[in-house]
């Protein structure tokens, strides 16, 4: 859903552990090497159909902020599509290379639209400013998310959460009581930007490499977007634990996290790979979304092929 050494060029790794809530979690090792094991479907659920995304903003965010990730979210689906290559043709990948494979689901349709939602602002950061996981969990609950819906929990720059930094930048889970699902993604722009905002800081270890110019000019908004856009792809395709991962169960990797530091063709481990360059800002981006925003969306796995697939 970005740390280097002399010897070894050491990416964000996304790896997922699940937790007592069932907790998919995008985080941090080593460098990246396609799946062993090929990435399949358990023949569980995967969410289809209108998948609507309700928003918690946790804490202060700017209206610009709200602005470029809510623009993201409506991209995902937006009709007329944004010029090519854009953020809807990125989400059809996850609806051709997997939601399209399955021959039923509990919530019922083939195709698939991400539709945004109710959005709620808890400006005042009314469970602290230091958050456990299962408190995301209860803020996720707020949300009132429909069932086969997303409940988006997005907290601010200065606010902890369990484990992030040191070893997860997201996690996407669910609650069983409701059968709920939800995602958690942190702005990593004052804690550790270098290993959750990367391309567009510096890694915090190995050779300090320029950094990519954000596409948004906000390396904390446009470094939660490459983690929304992981942990969105991990949790329609496995929501529950049971639908398309490699590796164990307790630690799979899914559709975006099989492929780690991966967002345009010739990537390698400390390079990104080629991508397209705004000519008036320099920035760095490979979709284009709403409104003329251009953003960078991590790689997809294609289990068919075994490879990692990127817009450009």
């Amino acid at each position: 859903m970005a740390s280097f050494s002399s010897a070894m060029a050491i990416l964000l790794t996304l790896l997922l552990t699940f937790f007592p809530l069932c907790l998919a979690t995008r985080r941090l090792t080593a460098l990246y090497q396609p799946p062993a094991v090929p990435l399949t479907y358990h023949n569980g659920v995967v969410l289809q159909g209108n998948i609507p995304i309700s928003v918690l903003w946790y804490g202060q965010f700017t209206p610009t902020q709200k602005s470029i990730i809510s623009d993201f979210l409506l991209s995902l689906s937006k009709t007329p599509q944004s010029p090519s290559p854009s953020v809807s043709q990125w989400w059809n990948t996850i609806h051709s290379l997997y939601l399209s494979k399955t021959s039923s689901t509990k919530f019922g349709l083939k195709s698939s639209n991400l539709l945004l939602a109710n959005q709620i602002a808890d400006t005042k950061c009314s469970m602290g400013k230091s958050l456990s996981l299962a408190q995301i969990a209860t803020l996720a609950a707020k949300t009132r998310a429909k069932k086969g819906g997303i409940a988006l929990v997005l907290t601010a720059q200065d606010v902890a959460v369990e484990g992030f930094c040191m070893s997860r930048c997201g996690m996407h889970g669910t609650i069983t009581k409701t059968s709920s699902t939800f995602i958690w993604v942190g702005n990593s722009a004052t804690q550790c930007p270098g290993q959750c905002a990367w391309p567009f800081h510096q890694p915090i270890y190995g050779p300090q490499t320029p950094p990519l110019i954000a596409p948004n000019g906000d390396v904390g908004i446009d470094g939660m977007i490459i983690n929304i856009g992981s942990m969105i792809a991990g949790a329609v395709t496995n929501p529950f634990g049971d639908g398309f991962f490699q590796g164990p169960k307790e630690a799979p990797l899914e559709a975006a996290t099989a492929c780690p530091g991966v967002y345009g063709k010739g990537a390698f481990p400390g390079y990104p790979g080629r991508l397209l360059v705004n000519p008036t800002t320099g920035a760095s981006y490979n979709a284009n979304g709403a409104g003329g925003r251009k953003y960078l969306l991590p790689a997809l796995f294609d289990p068919a092929t075994s490879s990692c697939s990127t817009l450009i």
